[in-house]
């Protein structure tokens, strides 16, 4: 049998939908929490591991305790060795078959881990330590690029690792597009020994810099992963510097077809932010704000925010995809939610994008991750792309 690792971090991704625009730090989650964030790692993990049960015969499933992995391992019907507090193998944890799937939590859990708050990057790289030496043949960790980092930190490019997408950002390139894209390597990589990999790097940029504005990420080391191009994400790749004049055509355009009583939701970016400075109102460039008759009505929104505001009125979300990776929903901007699309509908989405980003695709197609299938489906097919004045591309969206 194969040892599969597993490591979940519970409060990735808990700032993005309440505008936080990360999770890093004690006090941003607590922040997070008493604004109404909802812990949504364990979710993530759970469709990447759902994707597991048709060889859940042939490997086994190497977690930590409680909320790191252990309790989404076991609500998924799988049957993991948990690791001890000293993160040695534990066999007494194993749930029974009659047990397992029922959503209840059974099995002994260390108290290092049994508190969500209490998780730290030093049990991440503790965690991944351990696997290393437990020799698993591949590494699945929930999580976000500062997750990443903290792999990266603790085992380098030793073993093969693959991430879950499950935080705010995710600028590296060792995600997977959607969580199932992970269970869908993870099976792959366990059946074929000649799985080819590579060196992907772990980006990862100071949070309280990036809530002024300031998007400059780092490298920060290396992962070994999958070569999959249709189920990897690229790393983000930075706008270029010299497409001011671009900018200015695309604002002109979204600008030009206005109308009087409307609200539009522009999302992050620097494309976004061209239609408020066209405008003439400031824009958070990696917030969501509000504008109505050319004024800022609202600015760096929540996701319970947003929904207050648009209720009851005309909307248009304007989006632009990210670079380098093409994402849509899902990075970045989780203050647009399923809740908030599904309200707004598919029609009044607008999407803005340099002929160089779109190029800088490489040919791959748009992409979403909503975090609700639905949503996601909905959204996929073909949708039109202001490039310019009056230019627009069509562009697929999976």
């Amino acid at each position: 049998m194969k040892r599969l690792g597993l490591i979940v971090n519970p409060v990735a991704g808990l700032g993005g939908r309440v505008g936080l625009k990360g999770s890093d730090g004690a006090q941003t989650q607590t922040r997070a929490l008493m604004l109404g964030a909802v812990p949504r790692a364990a979710a993530r993990a759970a469709e990447a591991l759902q994707v597991l049960h048709g060889v859940a015969g042939d490997i086994e499933l190497i977690t930590c305790p409680g909320p790191m992995g252990a309790d989404v391992a076991r609500i998924c019907a799988l049957d993991p060795v948990v690791v001890d507090s000293n993160l040695r193998p534990d066999r007494s944890t194993h749930d029974s078959r009659e047990n397992k799937g029922s959503g209840t939590i059974a099995g002994t859990i260390s108290a290092d881990f049994s508190n969500l708050g209490r998780t730290t990057a030093a049990d991440t790289r503790r965690a991944a330590q351990a696997m290393r030496d437990l020799g698993v043949a591949l590494l699945l960790f929930a999580g976000g690029d500062g997750t990443a980092r903290d792999i990266a930190a603790a085992i380098g490019t030793d073993l093969p690792a693959l991430g879950i997408p499950a935080g705010v950002k995710m600028h590296s390139a060792v995600f997977t597009h959607h969580p199932h894209d992970a269970g869908i390597l993870a099976v792959h990589a366990l059946k074929n020994d000649a799985l080819a990999l590579r060196d992907a790097e772990v980006l990862d940029l100071d949070e309280e810099a990036y809530r002024n504005g300031d998007v400059a990420p780092r490298l920060y080391g290396y992962l070994r992963v999958p070569v999959a191009p249709r189920q990897m994400q690229n790393r983000k790749a930075p706008s270029p510097a010299a497409e001011a004049a671009q900018l200015d055509a695309i604002a002109a355009d979204v600008v030009e077809q206005m109308r009087p009583g409307w609200l539009y939701v522009l999302g992050p970016g620097t494309t976004t932010r061209a239609i408020a400075t066209r405008l003439g109102v400031e824009k958070t460039l990696v917030g969501v704000d509000v504008v109505q008759d050319g004024a800022l009505i609202a600015r760096d929104v929540s996701e319970s925010q947003l929904a207050h505001l648009i209720a009851g009125h005309d909307v248009q979300i304007v989006v632009t995809p990210i670079g380098g990776q093409g994402f849509l929903f899902g990075r970045g901007n989780q203050q647009l939610s399923p809740a908030v699309i599904r309200a707004v509908s598919r029609d009044n989405i607008v999407v803005v994008a340099t002929s160089e980003k779109l190029s800088g695709l490489g040919g791959q197609p748009l992409q979403v991750d909503s975090g609700d299938a639905e949503i996601d489906a909905l959204l996929a097919g073909h949708i039109r792309v202001i490039t310019g004045y009056h230019e627009r591309a069509v562009y697929r969206v999976v």
